[in-house]
């Protein structure tokens, strides 16, 4: 039986309107589109920002941790305060806001104002992804709920293959800052696309605030979070600094930086849809898997690292990582009860805590004298760390079955 907080659009549900549901999803992929390009470009154009800014490279590194927190700040407290909103409102006002955001950021005159407007910018991912989320699971029978979501989250990995490299090329051929310009017209194609595709939902009822806080009294809803902060820290730590472990271990020409980020989206592609393939078979399981196959490739990362051929191969296997997102996402609908919206926006808060975590963990092994190589080794330990959370929520599991309700 569904969730019936998930029963939010059920007339999209019906066989003749299929082609309108698809239509939403790619609505909100476009979103996710928009976001992922917004949040990872700064990766591929560190050396250029650094230059430009007047600043080293580890403290690039502190913008992205900027937009990360921003993230964490604005995901359960944006959701907390739109529970009252129709989601298709909501999704519209989180999408105009996040534009905002990267117009500010182009037009940043120095670091300190960068390092605000990343802030600002980041305040409205975690509950866009969380609330279109909830929709898309909405839109399909609770047994394809992951998929579902991948589809959304499709968007963010697309974004790393294509979205990425293009803003990579484009910021550095004219400047950084057109990069930012380029994720707020597609933000704002976003905002079109929702208006004209997603109906306003008769039947949602608003919950309420309060009845949302309660899931963070529930110890799975914090497993899982746990695993998603940790877990994923990994794969930024390595990915933050893959283009200057390019530079300057690999010993490669500027123009390949894009050729690598778009070897990360492939990966992230097949994760993504890996992820929730995974977790229609073997539930939670999955994110067990998901994590000893994370620890391996972190563990071989600095090896590879010394040859282009065996660095591009090892950027798509960083990017597999991203198959924890939908069972992670999907799991908190399982443990969340009535508090959907909150859990969900709250997934993508642990995800940009690792966001931060990794570059954080990572620049201070650099700033040590490590190398950049040292990022794998860092994330892979990350990694394990997901592991134990994930032993300890099974075995939490094991013995309070009640508290998780599988869907399907």
């Amino acid at each position: 039986m569904a969730d019936p907080s998930l029963e939010t659009l059920s007339p999209l549900v019906e066989a003749p309107v299929k082609a309108v549901s698809w239509l939403i999803l790619l609505a909100l992929a476009v979103g996710g589109f928009a976001i992922g390009t917004g949040e990872f470009v700064i990766m591929g154009l560190m050396p250029d920002m650094a230059r430009d800014l007047q600043v080293t490279e580890p403290q690039v590194g502190h913008v992205i941790s900027s937009y990360a927190i921003g993230v964490m700040v604005g995901a359960p407290v944006l959701a907390i305060f739109g529970a009252r909103l129709r989601r298709r409102h909501l999704l519209l006002l989180l999408m105009l806001f996040f534009c905002a955001g990267n117009i500010a950021s182009a037009l940043a005159p120095d670091y300190h104002s960068l390092m605000l407007a990343r802030f600002v910018a980041g305040l409205p991912h975690g509950a866009y992804f969380g609330v279109a989320a909830l929709v898309a699971a909405s839109l399909v029978a609770p047994n394809k709920r992951a998929a579902a979501v991948s589809q959304v989250m499709l968007g963010l990995t697309v974004a790393i293959l294509i979205g990425n490299p293009l803003a990579t090329a484009l910021g550095q051929t004219v400047s950084w800052r057109y990069a930012f310009v380029a994720v707020a017209v597609i933000a704002l194609l976003t905002v079109l696309m929702i208006a004209l595709f997603l109906p306003l939902d008769a039947q949602h009822k608003p919950s309420n605030p309060l009845t949302e806080l309660q899931a963070f009294r529930r110890p799975q809803v914090w497993f899982a979070l746990g695993i998603g902060a940790i877990g994923f820290a990994g794969m930024f730590c390595v990915f933050s600094y893959l283009a200057m472990t390019l530079l300057d271990v690999t010993k490669v020409e500027r123009s390949m930086v894009p050729l690598a980020m778009a070897a990360f989206g492939l990966g992230a592609i097949i994760g993504n849809l890996g992820g929730g393939w995974l977790f229609e078979r073997l539930q939670f399981r999955a994110v067990g898997v998901v994590l000893v196959w994370s620890t391996l490739v972190l563990l071989l990362f600095p090896l590879a690292a010394q040859a282009l051929w065996s660095i591009l191969l090892a950027s798509v296997a960083v990017g597999t990582m991203v198959a924890l997102s939908p069972p992670l996402q999907t799991r908190l609908m399982d443990v969340a009860a009535d508090a959907q919206t909150l859990a969900a926006s709250a997934h993508h808060a642990a995800f940009n805590i690792a966001n931060a975590l990794g570059p954080w963990l990572g620049g201070m092994a650099i700033v040590a004298g490590f190398g950049w190589t040292s990022t794998g080794y860092v994330g892979a330990a990350t990694a394990v760390g997901g592991l134990l959370l994930y032993w300890l929520a099974r075995r939490h599991e094991l013995r309070n079955p009640l508290e998780v309700q599988h869907e399907g």
